[in-house]
Order: structure tokens, then sequence, then C-alpha cells
């Protein structure tokens, strides 16, 4: 039975999906669902960006759990959340070393193929680098 879902996060329509599907397993099975939003670094000294880092992740946190709970209700039951920064994949991918995760779900943005080539995809990412099973959710 799998007792610890990975969420990544980014209020998108597909992390949505994503986030539902994972408190449906939750509730069903009763595990917990650690959810992860990455902060996109803006350009500037490093003082800039550790306080715009710190402001952001403050201010995206409260913005979160409210949006969670209006998708959930139950959510505060079952979320642990967390915000952080760098390349979406590899935050998830050092998630599963840091935490008891047993499977990650993530959202699938329907990017063709010339998306995925510019900009990449966390789930190619995820796949290519979990040991844990991978959901992805259309």
């Amino acid at each position: 039975m799998l007792k610890y879902s990975l969420v990544g996060y980014d209020s998108s329509e597909s992390s949505q999906r994503a986030f539902r599907f994972a408190m449906d397993l939750a509730r069903c099975g009763g595990g917990r669902v650690r959810v992860v939003s990455v902060l996109q670094v803006a350009q500037g000294g490093a003082d800039a960006c550790s306080l715009m880092m710190t402001d952001s992740a403050t201010l995206r946190t409260q913005e979160l759990e409210q949006e969670l709970r209006a998708i959930a209700p139950d959510s505060d039951r079952f979320v642990d959340l967390e915000i952080t920064h760098g390349s979406p994949g590899d935050v998830l991918l050092n998630q599963v070393r840091q935490h008891p995760i047993d499977h990650i779900v993530i959202g699938h943005t329907g990017r063709g193929a010339l998306g995925r080539w510019l900009l990449g995809s966390v789930s190619d990412d995820v796949l290519a680098g979990s040991h844990v099973p991978v959901t992805v959710v259309r």
C-alpha cells in the first residue's frame, strides 16, 4: 500500500488533477501527501534573491494552503507542504531521497515535442531518475 505520495504542484490544472489523485489515494489507504512547489529564482544579487525567496515563500505558502483547501477541504489532515527553489525535476527526485516517499504523482502538461525540447519535461526527468513508482495524471 502506498503511504506517502509526493506531488509536484504549480497551480496548473494538471498539477491540480495530480493533487486530487494523490488525495484520493491518501484517503483510501490512510496515507499522506507531500506537496512541493518550486519557486523560480529571479536575476539579481544573492541578497536580493534571498529576500525575494523568503518573502515569496511565505506568501506562496499561505496562497497554496488556501488553494489546496479549496480543492480538498480535508487537506489539512493529509498534506505536508513545502516551498523550495531549484529545477523541478531535481527537486522532486531529491525529495524522494530526503523523505520516506514511496510514490510520485505528477501532472501531464500536454506540451508537444517542440515544447519539451525547448523547456524540458519534468515528467521525463522524474520518470528517468526515480526509483519509486511514478503516476503521470492526464
